[in-house]
């Protein structure tokens, strides 16, 4: 194996050079400090009133109880009423998640805007810092472009849930979920991944087919809250009626007039609850989409502005020393500049036949970014080549390797990998699409029949502060978002070859597939990755609106 990880000096005169180095150092005492995982996340500003609880027909309970209530409870006789930001997420802080909507549906002036003004948030009220929050984050953003909710804020939800709270639902039977912030930010997060049967949260004023930045009366939502729990515990089904909110007098009236068990919780409860671990997610997942690969939480995003600068300078160099200089150059000089790269060969792969007089060989590999089969060639420090679904126009005249663009038909995409393999060695990406999760999308079996010097390559990317995939975005900018990263990394796995179909007597659809599947279930091995059926088509249903056919910039 070898791993490239060495740093560079920096070169310039005395002075400069202490100003760089000092805040470079300030930069990464930040970075450590941010990025890993916070023990007690920050609230912003929220009061808590002296409530106290009437003792009568209903029970109210502190969070200890749920394990007791929960073990009680009948799953097709119970409805539960919680409180999304005061009951399910962890955090006490909405800000994060107004960042994710100005950073990824408004842009990053939009972001900017609400960072300078997060002090500002910290001393008003909290219903006026949210309805500032919303007009800074929605003024002027299209509606039918609107996708953060369904493809952004659903991974970042997902690893705030509580995992006491989510247990309780688990056992509940109906599912009602009452939301202080927009509706278009939490129902299908709430709908699609905890399946929450009604979602009450605040809707946006809309002219034009615009967002107007801002919300409804909190009334009406509150109104709407009371309607369908009263139509839904009405129906007399439902032998217990459980409500779990905080100690804020504004719900506890619409609760109390249905529920006959409440549950009150405190901050300091939030703090002792645990995050739900990725495989207790009650739907995996698999798909999401945006820029930010972290929680933009005040102190991150402080950072993130303050890399910014440097990050894109940094970005041209490295795109500068990968298109100009030579492999055995370029690799470690880009290990300087903070890329990590690790390569892993099977001994095996030595000894495989390969007839080099007519063909070039296959590697196959799983699709993390669109430079996989660039750090594919840096790691075997050969030129390849490489096919294409989507690839933009400006990355295919910037790649520093030959790339051509398939037309998704199965003769002529066949007959052009052909051609290539009998240049050359030759890189396919079968998922036809990236997926960011530890899961592998179907591969597609048409490299079956082009070689029988087939070699699977199991590649795994890690970035910090910026994915360099969209599904939504513009494609363009994705190599450049991923080397922005402070230390983005690589890691490169040849696995063992494999047979194609080739040469078999037998060519038949099933044993295409059968040796498709069986290419995939070896990456998926090496990477710890799960196998799933899932396509391109079905990834851009539910992170575009689309089938794939996007914009190519």
């Amino acid at each position: 194996m070898y791993i490239f990880t060495q740093r560079i000096p920096f070169v310039g005169t005395e002075k400069n050079g202490q100003v760089f180095m000092n805040y470079f150092s300030f930069f990464f005492f930040l970075y450590r400090v941010v990025f890993r995982p916070a023990k007690t996340p920050k609230a912003l500003h929220r009061n808590v009133s002296n409530l106290h609880a009437n003792e009568g027909q209903m029970l109210y309970h502190k969070y200890p109880s749920f394990a007791h209530i929960s073990s009680n409870v009948s799953k097709d006789q119970t409805l539960v009423v919680f409180s999304v930001e005061e009951a399910l997420l962890k955090s006490s802080s909405l800000f994060p998640y107004f960042m994710l909507v100005a950073f990824e549906a408004g842009g990053l002036l939009r972001a900017f805007l609400l960072f300078v003004l997060y002090p500002f948030l910290c001393l008003v009220s909290e219903e006026m810092g949210l309805n500032i929050m919303v007009f800074v984050c929605f003024f002027g953003i299209k509606t039918k472009s609107f996708r953060v909710g369904s493809a952004v804020l659903p991974k970042f939800f997902l690893e705030d849930v509580a995992l006491e709270t989510l247990e309780m639902l688990k056992k509940g039977g109906k599912k009602v979920g009452f939301s202080n912030i927009p509706r278009v930010m939490v129902e299908s997060f709430l709908r699609d991944y905890l399946g929450i049967d009604c979602v009450v949260g605040r809707e946006m004023k809309v002219f034009g087919g615009y967002f107007l930045g801002v919300m409804e009366e909190k009334k009406r939502s509150k109104d709407a809250l009371e309607t369908i729990i009263g139509s839904l515990a009405g129906l007399g089904s439902y032998r217990d009626v459980i409500g779990i909110s905080s100690f804020k007098e504004s719900l506890q009236y619409h609760l109390s007039s249905h529920c006959n068990v409440i549950f009150l919780v405190r901050r300091a409860d939030k703090r002792s609850w645990q995050h739900v671990p990725r495989e207790e997610y009650m739907k995996p997942l698999i798909f999401h989409d945006g820029r930010l690969a972290f929680i933009p939480t005040p102190l991150a995003t402080l950072t993130m502005f303050m890399w910014l600068p440097f990050g894109f300078t940094l970005s041209i160099i490295r795109a500068i020393i990968a298109l100009i200089l030579p492999h055995k150059l370029s690799v470690p000089i880009l290990a300087y500049t903070g890329f990590q790269l690790s390569l892993s060969s099977d001994p095996s792969l030595e000894n495989l036949n390969i007839t080099r007089k007519t063909k070039g060989r296959l590697y196959v590999c799983n699709h993390r970014t669109l430079l996989d089969p660039l750090y594919l060639s840096f790691s075997l420090q050969k030129d390849l080549a490489a096919v294409t679904y989507s690839l933009s126009r400006l990355s295919e005249l910037l790649a520093p390797i030959k790339t051509v663009r398939l037309t998704r038909d199965r003769d002529r995409d066949g007959k052009m990998m052909g051609k290539l393999l009998n240049q050359g060695d030759l890189v396919v990406c079968p998922e036809g699409t990236t997926c960011r999760e530890p899961y592998l999308l179907r591969f597609s079996p048409l490299f079956t029949e082009m070689s029988d010097n087939i070699v699977p390559v199991a590649m795994d990317s890690h970035v910090s502060m910026f994915y360099g995939t969209t599904a939504g975005g513009m494609k363009c900018l994705d190599p450049l978002f991923f080397i922005t990263n402070p230390r983005p990394s690589y890691n490169v796995q040849v696995l063992a070859g494999v047979s194609g179909v080739q040469s078999c007597a037998d060519n038949s659809e099933t044993l295409r597939f059968d040796v498709a599947n069986h290419v995939q279930s070896e990456i998926g091995k090496a990477l710890g990755f799960s196998c799933t059926r899932l396509t391109r088509r079905d990834k851009y249903l539910i992170l575009a609106g689309n089938e794939g056919t996007v914009n190519k910039h």
